[in-house]
């Protein structure tokens, strides 16, 4: 059709319905190309990594980094030509022996010596492996994704489970009004490298969850192999759903309600039933831990528990303390704001509807209710739910065990907040991953490997000033050209402006600041004073520059309005190219925006932050942190590796805190950061450099997951895997044991009274070595001594008379029979500890399975 005189021709622009990946045809000698663009080692191996870039380096950029992507948009005739390069054909050779090797070959679990678990299943509703696979949101995820990759390198036998989402999180853009905009293109799973679960006979595997109204929910699994480790993603695109139930795995944190709660249940339940069949069709065993990492996989347990009642006959109590014995929950939020919580009625809904056969709803919805005092009992609390099927939880640092002990504390009345069953396992990060290749490289020439957790960085003698200064720079120059090609691509017009040019400069001070954007993190805190702000940036000798990244949730304008605020401020003329907001914070920005980064800022209202693992990220490339005490900085700061902005606990409000806390932020750039930055001997910050190598050298040793993933395995997964075994043995005879105690215990509780303490042996003026003797007279009522644990509390004392918060703990031994309902426990304990000492006795219910001697919240103490 021509076009009318006079005008312009139309230019049409027809969607196609559905997109899919056409993979070529592999010549024999290419043929490993496939395995190795399907296993995600590649994400950390430089070499596969390496390999496919050198295919065709500028479409490796275009297409984003992705193998799988890369043999498709390659084309036939180049893939031929590869064929037919003999160097390029004995690189794919090696790299295919390599992975078999890693594959195969013992690693650090298996020459753990001792009793461990045989297999993990570990739940997450997020996972962050690679920018090109976008099924993450933020920290949760990242931590996920590094979980598993340092599984894969220490050969845990470890298997994740969550979900598919079609369009991923989003994709965040800034308007020229400083809004966040969002976008969400749709995935090809087949283009991404992952393949889909299929029975014996080739059929796609599919998962069904009944739902309520005889409504079903259906889903296909999708493997991505991560390393030694797979990855199952559930996915409700499949043509057994209705458009509704479609809809579900559209998008990562994408609705709220009945749809939030589909997910959630999608990921517990349709989790566990993947989890099976992916067992049955590849001959892995049984899980005997299962791992939530927060509470969104909570109705994993319900099912377990399903299964036991209606397959191995099981009462209700006896599942559960099985189901129990075997799970371990981490919690990761300080903010109760950040818990999912649904409202009860619809729990009942969906509990009543078939989904979990056998189950007694009333007795289940019980689970994740919010029954203390100023709890809501008409809403259902996933952290609940998650706390009460884990009988091994942690925090993800020190300082958040500790908030998450006061945060919980409320489901162990009567139980000290030091005691609450909560431990910490500190977070880490995946060094492979996020250690850039340039500091790899040094790494390489100096010690013979890419990275270990044992090179000593202040050895000038192995790594000079000049080396790793160098290294340093090159790294800020990666960011400075990726941040000016991320700003041009930003501006709406196509127009690049001559002022990108200048934008941030390798020589400057740069601080780094990324993160999700929810207000307790405060973005905007560094505009508290715009004018000093200002100031610091464009000081004509020593100035500093800014590069800031974040996201905030669709639904959160409070966030969006931040991100607009500190936009905005960033485009003023007077300090343009000095801050600047790059949009579409993810993996692959994070990796120039960590190594680049001078010092990295982190000032959240403390304790709300967990952990805040992109300090360590940044630390391990080199950076210095600048940070309030929370999360992981308050356990690991020690003055030399970095600044701790001090935090104003007396301000008698919230803006006077920022005010405070913004001040103490500008005093530490001004007179400690830039002088110290500045101060150079031939041109080097020597003694900059001096606290880069503490850095490296201490906080390589803790702040990796690898180091995490030991600590989870041998303080969690190692107990809980013995536990899960031995209440399972002999027909579940010691999980019927464990629950007849619980029943017999708890029935009995509130009866059970300390009668009288008495001390005796200590003479007027007490001192060393004198011998306290007491006895306790305990009414067991219907108890046996063999139930329960008699406990002398001792140590110093405050002026309160509060025993100190590391006193000791000593067993009474009962003495003689029961007198009138009495039974007698007697203790002699030599004194150690001098000054002002006091002593209490309590009684608590004793069991060999008891993860916490006051697991079950019930203890008496003497009056």
């Amino acid at each position: 059709m021509q076009a009318l005189p006079g005008s312009a021709p139309r230019i049409a622009s027809v969607k196609a319905i559905r997109t899919f990946t056409v993979r070529p045809v592999l010549a024999p000698p290419l043929a490993p190309l496939d395995r190795l663009a399907s296993n995600w080692r590649w994400s950390w191996s430089r070499a596969t990594h390496s390999l496919f870039a050198s295919m065709d380096p500028a479409l490796w950029d275009e297409i984003g980094a992705n193998p799988a992507r890369m043999l498709g948009a390659l084309g036939q005739e180049r893939l031929d030509q590869l064929a037919q390069d003999e160097t390029f054909v004995a690189r794919v050779r090696e790299e295919d022996e390599r992975l078999t090797a890693y594959l195969e070959g013992d690693r650090w679990f298996q020459r753990l010596e001792g009793d461990k678990p045989v297999h993990i299943a570990y739940f997450s509703p997020e996972f962050g492996v690679d920018g090109s696979l976008p099924q993450y949101s933020g920290g949760l995820g990242i931590l996920a994704g590094d979980h598993l990759k340092s599984a894969s390198d220490l050969g845990v036998p470890l298997t994740g489970v969550g979900l598919f989402y079609r369009a991923g999180y989003f994709r965040q853009s800034i308007g020229d009004d400083g809004w966040q905009r969002e976008s969400y293109p749709l995935l090809d799973p087949y283009g991404l490298g992952l393949t889909l679960l299929r029975d014996r006979e080739g059929a796609p595997v599919e998962i069904t969850l009944q739902l309520p109204g005889d409504r079903r929910l259906h889903a296909r699994v999708w493997v991505a192999d991560i390393g030694r480790i797979p990855l199952l993603l559930l996915d409700s695109e499949t043509p057994s759903n209705s458009d509704e139930m479609r809809r579900v795995t559209d998008r990562l944190y994408g609705g709220g309600g009945e749809h939030r709660l589909l997910q959630e249940l999608l990921l517990g339940v349709g989790g566990v039933r993947a989890v099976r069949a992916f067992s049955d069709l590849t001959g892995r065993p049984t899980p005997d831990v299962y791992h939530t990492n927060e509470g969104h996989a909570g109705f994993q347990g319900l099912e377990r528990m399903s299964e036991l009642i209606t397959h191995d006959g099981l009462t209700f109590d006896e599942a559960l303390a099985q189901v129990r014995a075997g799970t371990v929950f981490t919690t990761h939020t300080p903010v109760p704001a950040g818990i999912d919580r649904f409202p009860r009625d619809l729990i009942a809904d969906f509990l009543t509807s078939g989904l979990f056969q056998g189950l007694d709803a009333g007795r289940a919805i019980s689970l994740g209710l919010e029954t203390w005092d100023a709890g809501d009992q008409g809403v259902f609390n996933m952290a609940v739910l998650g706390l009460h099927l884990g009988q091994h939880a942690n925090g993800v640092s020190l300082l958040h065990g500790e908030v998450s002990r006061g945060m919980f504390g409320m489901l162990w009345p009567g139980v000290d907040t030091d005691e609450v069953p909560i431990t910490s396992i500190t977070n880490g990060v995946h060094a492979p991953t996020w250690v850039h290749p340039a500091l790899k490289s040094v790494s390489e020439r100096a010690w013979g490997d890419a990275y270990t957790d044992t090179h000593d960085w202040n050895d000038r003698a192995v790594v000079s000033d000049a080396e790793l200064w160098g290294v340093r720079q090159q790294m800020k120059g990666e960011l400075v050209a990726e941040a000016r090609r991320r700003v041009a691509a930003s501006l709406s017009n196509g127009h690049t402006p001559a002022w990108i040019e200048d934008l941030l400069d390798p020589e400057v001070l740069t601080i780094g600041f990324a993160r999700r954007v929810p207000t307790y993190k405060r973005l905007t805190l560094m505009l508290r004073d715009p004018e000093r702000l200002t100031r610091l940036l464009t000081d004509p000798e020593r100035p500093v520059q800014i590069v800031i990244g974040g996201k905030s949730h669709p639904a959160d304008d409070s966030g969006k309005i931040l991100i607009q605020e500190l936009v905005r401020f960033s485009r003023d003329p007077k300090v343009r190219g000095r801050i600047v907001f790059l949009p579409d914070y993810d993996i692959t920005l994070a990796k120039d925006l960590y190594p680049g980064c001078d010092v990295w800022l982190n000032n959240p209202l403390r304790p709300l932050e967990a952990c805040g693992t992109s300090g360590m990220k940044a630390a391990l490339n080199g950076a210095l942190n600048l940070s309030i005490l929370d999360g992981w900085w308050d356990e690991w700061y020690d003055g030399e590796n970095g600044w701790a902005i001090p935090t104003a606990d007396t301000a008698s409000n919230d803006e006077e805190r920022d005010d405070a806390e913004a001040a103490a932020l500008y005093d530490l750039i001004e007179h400690q950061l830039v002088p110290k930055f500045y101060d150079r001997e031939g041109g080097i910050p020597v003694a900059w450099l001096g606290m880069v190598r503490h850095t490296m050298t201490d906080l390589g040793t803790k702040a990796t997951s690898d180091r995490m993933v030991r600590d989870y395995v041998q303080r969690l997964y190692v107990p809980a895997a013995a536990h899960d075994v031995a209440l399972r043995a002999d027909g579940f005879a010691e999980a019927r044991a464990v629950a007849a105690f619980v029943s017999r215990v708890t029935g009995a509780w509130g009866r059970v009274s300390i009668a009288g303490v008495e001390g005796s042996g200590i003479p007027q003026q007490a001192q060393a070595g004198d011998t306290l003797e007491v006895r306790a007279d305990v009414r067991l009522d219907g108890l046996s001594p063999d139930d329960v644990a008699v406990e002398l509390l001792y140590g110093r004392t405050n002026e309160d008379d509060a025993l100190a918060r590391d006193h000791s703990v000593h067993v009474l031994s009962p003495s003689g029979d029961p007198v009138d309902g009495v039974t007698a426990f007697t203790a002699a304990l030599p004194l150690s500890v001098t000054g002002t000492f006091g002593y209490t006795v309590r009684v608590r219910p004793s069991h060999a399975q008891l993860v916490s001697p006051v697991e079950l919240g019930l203890v008496t103490y003497a009056s």
